[in-house]
């Protein structure tokens, strides 16, 4: 993943250390400046670079003022909530079924993001994950690989699979959705668009969403 500009970084790094190393020297208040006086003194800037450091993976490069310029990516973290369109064809219809509902948990830090896509079906998380940024060719994508583990009652015609996910942030009315396809294993593609739903992350399929629509099918059958 492509944490940080680095350049930005790196100037932050030398300002502060700078401020760092003066400030403590006149708190500090000793005339000397000698080899010892300089080793404590970058001991303790050190050490609070790290802190600082802590700070800002656990907690700062989420506030709005460092993003851009600082940190690349957008904070994802939350439920999201849409529609997925796959070109599986049911072998019983003989049709592709209508969009699918689905919601997609984010957690993400600053140094890692993990990916789970639920519907009344599956449930599927992501192996690997990470960002895909280029600035000079218009890129700004979420990709992952997953795996994908239907309900019981559905692996005859649904079995456990690995796919990849290439979701584009799309940047619509200052919100972004994430809209992209995916393929799988099993010789099936898709597209899925999803938009931010909530802060909290959902650890199931919502009872109030719709059913899937191949299950819905075949339960009116019966």
């Amino acid at each position: 993943m492509k944490n940080i500009k680095i350049k930005a970084a790196l100037w932050i790094i030398f300002g502060v250390s700078i401020l760092l190393f003066f400030a403590i020297y006149r708190i500090q208040g000793s005339p000397d400046f000698g080899f010892k006086t300089i080793f404590q003194i970058l001991s303790a800037v050190v050490s609070i670079n790290c802190a600082l450091y802590g700070l800002f993976v656990s907690f700062l490069w989420k506030l709005p003022i460092f993003k851009g310029w600082l940190v690349p990516f957008p904070n994802l973290n939350g439920t999201w909530k849409g529609k997925i369109r796959t070109t599986w064809t049911d072998p019983e219809t003989g049709e592709r079924p209508g969009p699918i509902p689905a919601i997609l948990t984010i957690k993400q830090s600053f140094l890692h993001i993990s990916c789970v896509m639920r519907t009344a079906e599956m449930t599927s998380r992501s192996l690997t994950s990470g960002f895909v940024l280029d600035k000079e060719n218009q890129l700004e994508r979420l990709v992952y690989t997953y795996d994908s583990n239907p309900i019981e009652t559905v692996r005859e015609r649904s079995p456990q699979h690995c796919g990849t996910m290439d979701f584009e942030m799309v940047k619509e009315n200052k919100e972004i959705k994430l809209t992209g396809g995916y393929w799988t294993g099993r010789k099936t593609t898709g597209i899925i668009e999803m938009h931010f739903w909530k802060k909290e992350r959902i650890n199931s399929y919502p009872k109030e969403m719709d059913p899937h629509p191949v299950s819905e099918v075949r339960e009116n059958k019966s």
